[in-house]
């Protein structure tokens, strides 16, 4: 039987305590990787852990702030201490809004979703990039399809999704000659936790979960549409057909884009 790609390989997944980053691990671990899972809660980081390792990984959990960088430095540096590299880096962690920028009343909202979103890939990419060069490997950047089209009541969530794909398409082409690669992903709307922390007007979690889109996917789902790109270096994944069609339709029928945008957002979908 041939060798899992990810065998014996160093993943380092942020946000992995839940929603895609959990699935994510979960799925990756039969495959028996070399998981270090990073975010902030302790708890559930080593209860995933525990999953893990049940499943066959060997799995180190670091409690990390992506949004400190003194705190990326010290999980690339315990990745590194514990199983020498870093083969794959998923930059996962990030959260969201529900509002319309005319409502916003604190707007710190926006630069922190930017720290977090943005920045929060960002600086673990920084440091863990002597490692991937070292070992040809692999970056993922957990993205959105509002990184690709705007969308209403999502104005700086997009925005840091939008700086997200330039800022990887970019580091992409300089890493051509490195064999590093990139493989951006950009779910449409997945069921998860994000919604209930999604900032509202006032810029506090809204606490409760936004209505569930038609057609919606589960962190598992996506998860399990991430590996094989993963494991083919794919530049993009989208991961709805809709997602899909409306990248084309934007550079042809860019008003069409934007009223089915709007339409979308009312009726929930």
């Amino acid at each position: 039987m041939a060798q899992a790609v990810f065998q014996n390989k160093v993943v380092v997944v942020t946000g992995a305590s839940e929603g895609i980053g959990r699935s994510l691990a979960l799925q990756l671990a039969p495959q028996k990787p070399k998981l270090v899972l990073a975010a902030r809660t302790r708890e559930r980081l080593e209860s995933l852990a525990e999953e893990c390792r049940r499943l066959g990984a060997e799995a180190l959990p670091v409690p990390t702030d992506v949004t400190d960088p003194e705190a990326c430095k010290a999980l690339i540096d315990q990745a590194v201490a514990a199983f020498g590299g870093v083969d794959v880096l998923v930059n996962n962690a990030g959260t969201t809004m529900w509002t319309r920028f005319d409502e916003i009343r604190d707007l710190s909202i926006i630069e922190r979703l930017m720290r977090l979103n943005f920045m929060g890939s960002v600086y673990p990419t920084w440091h863990a990039l002597p490692y991937l060069k070292r070992a040809k490997g692999r970056i993922v950047v957990v993205s959105s399809v509002t990184g690709l089209t705007g969308v209403p009541t999502r104005s700086a969530y997009s925005a840091t999704k939008h700086a997200q794909v330039g800022f990887f398409d970019s580091l992409r082409v300089e890493l051509r000659t490195d064999g590093v690669t990139v493989t951006i992903v950009c779910p449409d709307y997945v069921v998860s936790d994000i919604h209930r922390r999604a900032l509202g007007p006032d810029g506090l979690p809204m606490g409760r979960t936004t209505p569930v889109a038609r057609n919606a996917m589960t962190a598992d789902e996506c998860a399990a549409l991430m590996i094989p790109a993963m494991e083919q270096r794919e530049r993009l994944l989208i991961t709805s057909r809709r997602g899909r069609l409306g990248r084309w339709a934007k550079l042809v029928l860019p008003s069409l884009v934007d009223g089915v945008a709007a339409w979308a957002i009312r009726q929930r979908h």
